[in-house]
Formats: structure tokens, sequence, C-alpha cells
């Protein structure tokens, strides 16, 4: 049997589109000769289609569109769209053979975790689905009924098995629909659980999933053939592919794994997504010299092409000669043109006078000041070209708030957001020592940027670590806080640092939740980022 996963990068809400976009695979899927095509999870409406499935006549649009596919498609096809039984809607699968659809599939297990919040919107199904094709019996299922939340938080959330079920029912593939996100280590835990589903009923698994960026959550694609002895095929990571599979294939070799190969991809992607799904082609970027601008701009070049992306520089009294210089070298190296020379200090001291008749602007009022005028410039920028604010904060610094609120937080997305400090320096060296694989004509990133000491330059010989811990420290913490919700004492007795120190910077991740909420888009790459999937309350206190 010859199965074609439609690994496409939907647009959420845009139904039409989608459904045109999955009308041209399937005719691809056609002339490739697959007995049956796969897309992904809700793919004619998106995913996460969040609140937008509460709006009136929305999953109703989704079942019109199936049903219009289904009166054209050549060739019988398993599409992911939400629909409507009795009063709640369901994340389903339709079954399209004949100009018709055959038959649904609800999903079983609805995740509620992380970012995931499928109860808030659907009921789960009850049944499950064995179709008869090409003289194999196929079980249906969608995402989290396969991984059954084993590759997130661990086994033990569910009752229900769904893989179970298949082995009763004597399937000899299974197929799953899934818009699983993109999340650092974990594709080996999937790979496992997709081996070991197929072992279970003796056959083999394709697995389909999304591809793209849709705001904070980016899909990898990577949709594969699996069997008991693992990976068969698999389509290519972060791109659209359309490729029939043959069921009884052997196996061909995979593209290994890389940890920050794959970070850089799935940042590039995040970029290009959603500035392109939010009607934007170019990006205004705040270039200071340091290694966070110059990694965010080589993300950006990468994304959006060298042209559409403007570097502007803004110095204060206390910047340093060498910061232009990196700035500059920054621009050079990734072929954008002359960054924008636009001095912040004559504004400066016109507002110190101005505000400083009511009230006097010293030490963080004024440090403050200087990044809101440089936020501001920026803004007036974007507004008056059309093109979007990139901000270039880091996980470490918008943990514990060392950002200014309309200042360097100022932008529609955060790039490296979901990456501490230590991790934005191991990109830039990977980015660099793989230039040309980053696809690159030289090393992105200027060695200044890399070596000098990090400092926002606004004060006097200014340096992070003259108000931070050293970030390798900083980064244990946030690591310890953020991403595993351990304990100030457990952190202290796992990293060897004094429990007052640690004390005091996870209280400073607490009081910082307020800027979080007001920053820009951060991609999700960890298993925890600050978005949707850390909810936290503003106004509290911890006794």
């Amino acid at each position: 049997m010859r199965i074609a996963p439609l690994q496409l990068d939907p647009v959420v809400g845009d139904v039409q589109g989608n459904l045109a976009r999955i009308a041209d695979a399937a005719r691809t899927a056609t002339v490739q000769g697959a007995d049956l095509a796969v897309t992904s999870e809700l793919a004619i409406c998106g995913y996460p289609p969040r609140d937008l499935i509460e709006r009136e006549g929305f999953v109703e649009r989704c079942e019109r569109a199936v049903a219009e596919l289904a009166a054209h498609c050549p060739l019988p096809m398993l599409v992911g769209s939400p629909r409507r039984v009795g009063r709640r809607a369901r994340n389903a699968v339709a079954f399209l053979r004949g100009g018709r659809i055959e038959a649904w599939y609800d999903k079983r297990l609805l995740p509620t975790y992380d970012v995931f919040d499928e109860w808030r919107h659907f009921e789960p199904g009850t049944e499950p689905l064995v179709l008869e094709l090409a003289g194999t019996r196929l079980g249906v299922l969608v995402c989290e009924d396969l991984w059954r939340a084993d590759d997130a938080v661990g086994p033990g959330r569910y009752d229900c098995d769904p893989v179970a079920e298949c082995v009763s029912l004597g399937v000899q593939a299974i197929v799953a629909l899934s818009a699983s996100p993109f999340r650092l280590g974990k594709h080996a835990r999937q790979a496992g659980i997709l081996q070991a589903a197929a072992a279970r009923i003796g056959g083999r698994v394709v697995s389909v999933n999304q591809v793209g960026a849709n705001d904070d959550l980016v899909f990898d694609g990577a949709s594969a053939l699996v069997g008991a002895k693992g990976t068969i095929a698999e389509l290519p990571r972060f791109a659209e592919a359309i490729e029939t599979l043959e069921l009884g294939a052997s196996a061909r070799p995979v593209e290994p794994r890389d940890a920050q190969h794959d970070t850089f991809r799935a940042l590039v992607a995040a970029i290009e997504g959603y500035l392109r799904k939010t009607g934007h082609a170019r990006a205004i970027i705040g270039l200071s010299g340091g290694i966070d601008s110059a990694v965010v701009a080589a993300l950006c070049v990468r994304a959006l092409g060298a042209p559409n992306v403007r570097g502007v520089m803004m110095p204060s009294r206390y910047s340093s000669d060498h910061s232009l210089a990196d700035a500059r070298a920054a621009a050079a190296a990734l072929g954008m043109r002359q960054p924008d020379l636009l001095p912040i200090a004559p504004a400066h001291e016109l507002l110190v006078r101005s505000i400083g008749g009511v009230e006097p602007l010293q030490g963080l009022a004024d440090e403050n000041l200087q990044s809101r005028l440089r936020g501001l410039t920026l803004m007036a920028l974007s507004n008056a070209s059309g093109a979007m604010v990139v901000s270039t904060g880091n996980k470490s610094e918008l943990a514990v708030g060392y950002a200014t609120l309309y200042g360097d937080m100022c932008g529609g997305i955060a790039p490296i957001g979901d990456l501490t400090k230590g991790q934005v320096y191991a990109l830039a060296r990977w980015m660099n020592d793989h230039h040309a694989q980053a696809g690159f004509e030289r090393p992105p990133v200027p060695e200044g940027s890399i070596s000098k000491p990090p400092s926002a330059e606004l004060r006097p010989d200014q340096r992070d670590q003259d108000t931070l811990p050293p970030y390798d420290e900083l980064d244990a913490i946030v690591h310890g806080f953020v991403d595993l919700e351990q304990s100030p004492h457990s952190i202290a007795l796992s990293t060897g640092l004094e429990e007052s120190v640690v004390r005091r910077w996870c209280l400073a991740i607490d009081r910082a939740q307020y800027k979080r909420e007001q920053a820009g888009v951060v991609p999700k790459i960890s298993m925890r980022a600050f978005g949707p999937g850390r909810r936290l309350p503003l106004a509290m206190r911890e006794s």
C-alpha cells in the first residue's frame, strides 16, 4: 500500500486557502500513485485554532470545506478538521472516498497541559476507526492518541490506550495525523513511541506532522514511516513536502539530528512564519554590536533575506566605538545595507531637562529612559515603513526582568526569548562554524560580539554582571525554576549555588511576570517557554 503524507504549512483560520493547498497536494499525491493521502491534524483550519473554535460559524465553515474537498478529491484521503457533534466541537478526521465523506474519527485523548488546551474547545471521541483500503487494515489516530503525553509529561496521564484498541482490532498499520510542536529533545522520545506502536501492532506506523510556525509554536514536519526496528523513511524537516511512501519499503538513511541546526531552523521558521502570516515582509532590528542583536539579525536575514532586514544603531553617550564597529561588521557580514545611525543622546538630554524638572532622573530611571528612546525610535520607523520591529532579548534577561518595557522589549516577536544567554553564545558559534550549512556566505556573527563582556551600555563602564550573577549561574537558576519548576532549595542543592542567591533570583523571575505578559511572541523550543504554556498570576505573594 502507498500512503502520501501531505506535510503542509497551514495558516490558522484561512479555511479556503488551506483547502486549496490540500487539494493541490492531493493532485500531486495522485500523480505519485498514492492509494491514500493524509494531512496533518486540523489541517483545514490550522493548528492551534485556539478560541476560533468558539467563533460562530467557524466549525461549520470547516465542515463545508471538507465536503467540498470530498466532492473533488481524486483519491481516498484522511483530512483533519473540527466538526460539530451536538453542541460541542470535536478534533476530528474525515475519511474521503468516492466523492463523499465516508466516515469520521474523533480524537480520543485531548491534551491539556503546557501549550495545549484542548478540553477548553473539544469533547473527546468514543469510538475507534478502522479502514479497509488496498488490502490493508488501517487504524486511524490523532496526535495525542499515539503520544499519550509520554513524549512530554511522562506516562500515566490517560487510562485510554488507543494503540491497544488498534491491536485488539487487528490493524496492520496505523496512520496518525499530528500537529506536534517542535521542542529540543522531544524527537527521540517520539521516535521511540512510534517504534513501540509499530511493534505492538506487528506492522508499521505513518505519522503525518504539520510544518511551519503559528504564533509561538514551531512545527518541524519530519513526517515518518516507522517500523518495529526504527524509522524507515522521514520527510524533510522544517519544509513542506509531499512524498508517497510504500508501507512495505526497506529502510533508507535518515538525516541525523543536530540540536544547534534544529534550533537554528526552528527560529528561522518562527520569524518567517510569523511575519508572513501577519502580512509583513520586512524587519527592523536595533543593532547594538552585542551578541543578542547579532544573532537575531542573522536569523532574520536567513528568514527574510538581507534586503528585507534593516539595522538601526542608536548610540547613547555611553556607547563604545567598538560596539558601533561590531554592529556595522554584523550588517556587512550578512549583506545588509549600512545600518542607520540615529543617536539618542540629543533626545535623552532634552528629556532629562524636561522631566528632571518634575522628578530627578537618576540610576535605573535614567537607564530605562535611554532604552525607551531606542524603543520609540524603532517603533516610529516601523510605523513609517510598515516593517515589524523584532526584539532581541534572551530568556535569561526576560526571566529576571533585565529588560525595559517599551524599550528593548518593543517588537512583534522575540526570536531568542526561549534561549538562555549560554544558548545564544552556542548558537552564534555554531552559525559561524557552519555558516555554509546555515545558508551564509561567511561567518555571520562578529568575533567581537562574541568575545566582549555583555553590556547594556546605559551608564559608564557598565557590565551585565554588575547587576546579574554570572550567566552560567543565572542560566542554571532559570532552567531549574522555569523549565523544571524546582524550588529554590532544590536548585541550590543541584547546582551548588548559595540558596540565598537562588531565592533572590527566583523571586526576580516571579516579579518580572508582568513584563513578560507585554512582550512579543516568544517561539517555543524548550520544555517551558515564556508564553501561553506558562501561566502565572501577576499579583501574587508566596509565603
